[in-house]
């Protein structure tokens, strides 16, 4: 690894309600950019979604290389304390695919 490699940390906090990304330096100290997902759709419901959590992260992706960051180690946080212990939908890869033959009503028979 080069000296002049620059690392930064991306940290994702992904709640039922919204995904919030931020991508600090190595120390933590400085935040180099925020994007959420509420700042990429428009939909209130849609904030949460693997959508925008990816929009979010091609955003975050071109700021850190516009900086001259060359990686970045990811830390995926849930909500915790009293809430849920699992992150929300915008932690997820989407993996719907394609859909089930027969149609919105199903197969009339």
């Amino acid at each position: 690894m080069a000296k002049d490699e620059k690392w930064g940390i991306a940290n994702i906090y992904s709640s039922f309600n919204n995904t919030i990304i931020t991508v600090t330096d190595i120390t933590g100290a400085e935040t180099i950019s925020q994007w959420s997902g509420g700042k990429v759709v428009r939909a209130d419901r849609q904030q949460a979604s693997p959508f925008a959590a990816m929009a979010a992260a091609t955003r975050i992706a071109d700021d850190a290389k516009e900086k001259g960051f060359v990686g970045l180690h990811i830390k995926v946080r849930a909500p915790g304390g009293n809430g849920p212990r699992s992150p929300g939908p915008g932690a997820q890869i989407p993996h719907d695919g394609t859909g089930r033959p027969g149609g919105k009503r199903g197969r009339r028979v």
